[in-house]
């Protein structure tokens, strides 16, 4: 819900001026969810709404969608040619120095970048400095509310306990002498989150064998394959509540198909449980000491137990996204790969933690879900953390290991 006193507030905590808020034919996503215009028609004109530090906003409207912005505070002034859009621009911005905007410098955050360079040349020519709205997005858009955070646990519940439904679905099949298709599992997965009220934008990831080293793999018709006695299998699943402003359960998990798990398996999957778990304790530690921990820092220490076990090039991918309405949110990312992640890890935001290793014949990844509340307590979601392949057809028998 947008709040103008805490806004202000945290661009004079942020030392910024002001926020220019932009938005034309919906492709600033970030800016429609911080006005309250998500559930509201898209418009086909430009608008712009300033938020300063201190005093009344404004916004600038098309004359034929002069109400697009009538739902928030202060006056709206109307543009017909372009050359009056570029004049209320300027009244917007006068006197300001420093402004916030969906930018992120030399495009270094591609999920904060909806602003086109075009606008940002626009705003400099005026002798305004833009700034990252990147950690004022996390605050407004990416931090979750109590209602949020109990969807989240409600979802984790259901795609925790659809590992249990996917690899006993598998066991039961191959028991009794029947063929099991990656296709079929997705199937049984999808299911059950249909049963339990869940939605997702994928269908899950489940990757047998030389599948599983390939990160983003997709199950077609052309690449649909049987597993059997032997395989590895990786299942990488996400869904949330079907209701309003649900946010996403994100989890993968590794299984093998027999009952003793090969050691050349497992050897690799320990390490890839060591980065996780140094990843996880990288965010204690810094919440417990009250440090500021940038999301890079995160995804480092998670990249070093794979670099010095020797699997640093096998390692292709960030290790772990921000949560949200979207399975990939706008916060800060673990990330000191694709991007040097200088966002911070923020109270009330949640994020994936899952390394991986993926060599040619094989791969494994184990992700978990992490939340830092109000407090800054860390809260591990999606079950205990995996510690050993799943032995499938050993579980299903009810036998020890």
């Amino acid at each position: 819900m947008f709040d103008l006193t805490e806004l202000q507030a945290a661009l004079r905590t942020a030392s910024i001026d002001g926020w220019l808020l932009y938005d034309f034919r919906g492709s600033n996503v970030l800016a429609r969810r911080i006005l309250d215009m998500e559930q509201r028609p898209i418009g086909s004109r430009r608008f712009f709404y300033f938020i300063p530090a201190q005093g009344q906003p404004a916004g600038l409207v098309h004359r034929i969608e002069a109400g697009a912005l009538d739902h928030l505070p202060g006056p709206k002034h109307v543009y017909l040619h372009w050359r009056e859009l570029e004049q209320g621009v300027a009244r917007l911005l006068a006197g300001t120095r420093r402004v916030a905007m969906e930018y992120a410098p030399r495009n270094s955050n591609p999920y904060v970048s909806r602003v086109d360079a075009g606008t940002i040349e626009l705003v400099r020519e005026l002798g305004v400095e833009v700034v990252s709205s990147g950690n004022l997005i996390q605050q407004f858009e990416a931090a979750w509310d109590d209602e949020q955070w109990a969807m989240h646990l409600e979802a984790a519940r259901h795609t925790t306990s659809a590992f249990d439904r996917a690899f006993g679905f598998i066991a039961r099949e191959l028991a009794g002498g029947r063929r099991v298709r990656e296709s079929a599992v997705q199937a049984v997965i999808l299911a059950h989150f249909q049963e339990h009220g869940l939605v997702t934008d994928h269908p899950p990831i489940v990757a047998v064998g030389p599948h599983s080293a390939d990160p983003h793999y997709a199950t077609t018709a052309a690449t649909d394959v049987e597993m059997g006695e032997g395989d590895l299998v990786l299942i990488d699943l996400w869904a949330k509540l079907d209701r309003p402003r649900s946010v996403y359960s994100d989890l993968t998990r590794m299984g093998y198909l027999g009952r003793s798990v090969p050691e050349a398996y497992q050897e690799v999957f320990s390490i890839v449980a060591q980065a996780r778990d140094a990843a996880i304790s990288c965010v204690r530690d810094a919440y417990r000491a009250g440090r500021p921990l940038p999301g890079w820092k995160v995804d480092q220490a998670a990249r070093d137990v794979i670099e010095a076990a020797g699997y640093g090039p096998q390692f292709v991918h960030r290790t772990g996204h921000s949560i949200g309405q979207e399975t990939h949110g706008n916060g800060a990312n673990m990330d000191n790969l694709e991007t040097h992640e200088e966002r911070l890890v923020l109270p009330r935001t949640c994020f994936s933690i899952e390394p991986g290793i993926y060599l040619s014949e094989f791969g494994v990844r184990s992700e978990v879900n992490v939340f830092v509340d109000a407090g800054g307590e860390v809260h591990v979601t999606g079950g205990p953390a995996q510690r050993e392949i799943l032995a499938v057809l050993r579980d299903a028998a009810g036998e020890r290991p």
